[in-house]
């Protein structure tokens, strides 16, 4: 366990230098997503001696934490108490942290079925674009009126605000866990996606690659029990590995010299004709396609069936599929509200921002 600081006062000092030099800064800590998005522009602001648990309380599962806290602290603290992330993030290196984490919103394959990385954000501690230190939500779950800037923070990359701290919604780890395999072709285990989900089984993880198709279920021994005993199947004997694999965009599938698209479609949406499609996640709202295609017709053919595109790895700029100009419009109006002068992230995650 690393030694907690809190550079608070360090940080929102650095913000209103740059704020009245007019001086873009560009957040880092880990590093381990910095191949998500855009490049950035601006002086690097170093969040990764901003560490430290603040609180947990695994009989509320609340845990709050400084943004430059590595991940894989979190994850064995919360292991200890039986408890876990349920959006199941990956951490893409060694180095991830929490603030990277939220900032990229990214979950993995259990992020259908349990929710994603913004979904458990209670709450969220930020230095916004003028140096002013800001809470938003707290640490508990309650409905509130108008927006949950909390929220807003995930996913932002880091264009609405500096993460200090933020505090999250945790879960207990379930009791039994076991991953049935069937062979399938793509059509067949889209279609087989869409009526497993008519059924309420314990289901944690669908995927599909290269002809087989991997259900994963967890919960109370009772619900998997028969959950497996309808659904037949081969099972994986040690199925850790595999998940983590697929989280972590590890699989050999996706190895590859070629640009990895993700695809964010309709779970129902069909096996449209495109080529280079490699796995098939999240029970088919995430697809993974890897091709030297033009960016314009892939993102054509994801739109055509109400969805979107972004380019992980390799490639050319944009990353992010260009947002409409109404949507565009209001995320510039945000972005204003928190950061008037355009200093923190800029160009991180569309240039007008």
């Amino acid at each position: 366990m690393t030694t907690a600081t809190d550079r608070t006062d360090e940080l929102a000092g650095i913000v209103t230098s740059a704020f009245d030099d007019h001086r873009p800064l560009l957040i880092k800590a880990g590093g381990s997503k910095s191949f998500l998005g855009e490049t950035g522009e601006g002086e690097a602001l170093d969040l990764s001696a901003h560490r430290g648990v603040i609180s947990y309380e695994p009989g509320e599962l609340v845990l709050t934490a400084r943004a430059g806290t590595p991940l894989a602290e979190i994850e064995t603290l919360l292991a200890e108490s039986h408890q876990a992330l349920p959006f199941e993030p990956p951490h893409f290196g060694d180095s991830a942290t929490l603030g990277g984490t939220i900032a990229t919103g990214v979950s993995g394959p259990a992020r259908p079925y349990t929710g994603a990385a913004r979904d458990f954000v209670l709450g969220t501690r930020i230095i916004n674009g003028r140096g002013e230190i800001l809470r938003f939500g707290g640490e508990v779950m309650k409905n509130v009126a108008g927006y949950d800037l909390s929220r807003f923070m995930a996913g932002a990359f880091g264009t609405l605000g500096v993460l200090l701290d933020v505090s999250l919604k945790v879960l207990p780890q379930p009791r039994v866990q076991t991953t049935l395999v069937f062979e399938h072709d793509r059509a067949t285990a889209l279609q087989q996606f869409s009526d497993w989900g008519l059924h309420p089984w314990p289901i944690t993880g669908a995927y599909w690659e290269d002809g087989y198709t991997y259900l994963r279920l967890a919960g109370a021994e009772s619900s998997v029990a028969a959950a497996r005993t309808t659904l037949g199947g081969q099972h994986m004997a040690d199925d850790t590995g595999f998940w983590r694999a697929v989280g972590e965009l590890e699989r050999p599938v996706l190895d590859d010299d070629q640009p990895l698209w993700r695809l964010s479609v309709p779970p129902a949406a069909p096996a449209f004709d495109i080529e280079g499609i490699r796995a098939i996640d999240w029970g088919g709202a995430q697809r993974w396609l890897v091709s030297n295609a033009d960016a314009t017709t892939i993102r054509e053919a994801a739109a055509a069936q109400g969805g979107h595109a972004s380019l992980y790895r390799g490639g050319q700029s944009p990353r992010f599929q260009p947002l409409p100009p109404a949507m565009l419009a209001l995320q510039q109006r945000l972005k204003q509200s928190l950061d008037p002068r355009r200093i923190l992230n800029r160009g991180r995650l569309y240039t007008e921002l």
